[in-house]
């Protein structure tokens, strides 16, 4: 074969794009949340604000037909994907030095776990954010959150933990597990969004 179907090897772009694929593939497969937009930061730091969050991740849809309040083995709970999740979402509160003046959850276990593995077990249930799925009077609940969001403190924040249908329920929004909305009551006392919140 004829020597000059050859072009000369270039030993140094050679390493350096082996350097450069190797740098590739070692980068992680997943990347952090963004975060927030700067009108939900300056909220959280200013108060009299909510961030109303979806449980972490619990495998499934509904609670089984057996459901019991208060025994979690008849429940939909998080599983270890979910028990990371609600870890990562304290962490984020934390490495950014925001302490929620009151952490408050729906009474549903998969809720209550979320909470605590996040911010610790100083956690308040409250019925009101149950699921309004499994509640007779749901106007009445809405009723409630939405008087709890116009007595927010002015110069903090809390954390309510509760589910899908709770969010749409009082704020129209939806979101995915381990995710919500920061919320503040408007000037006619109806909830109003100030952002979609993700923490991890």
């Amino acid at each position: 074969m004829r020597a000059e179907c050859f072009a000369p090897i270039d030993r140094r772009a050679l390493l350096r794009a082996t350097a450069a694929l190797g740098c590739t593939l070692a980068m992680p497969t997943t990347l952090r949340a963004a975060e927030p937009a700067p009108e939900v930061m300056k909220a959280l730091r200013g108060g009299g604000v909510v961030v109303m969050l979806r449980h972490a991740l619990a495998p499934g849809t509904f609670d089984p037909p057996e459901f019991r309040l208060g025994e979690c083995g008849t429940q939909r709970n998080l599983d270890d994907a979910g028990r990371a999740q609600a870890r990562r979402i304290g962490a984020w509160f934390r490495e950014r030095r925001l302490q929620p003046a009151a952490v408050r959850s729906s009474p549903w276990c998969r809720c209550l776990d979320t909470a605590r593995l996040a911010f610790g077990e100083t956690v308040q249930a409250w019925p009101a954010l149950g699921s309004p799925r499994m509640t007779e009077d749901r106007e009445a609940q809405v009723a409630q959150l939405r008087r709890a969001l116009v007595d927010l403190p002015r110069h903090g924040f809390e954390v309510w933990i509760s589910h899908q249908f709770t969010l749409g329920a009082l704020a129209g929004g939806s979101a995915a597990s381990g995710e919500g909305l920061v919320l503040r009551a408007g000037r006619d006392g109806a909830p109003q969004t100030i952002g979609p919140f993700a923490p991890a």
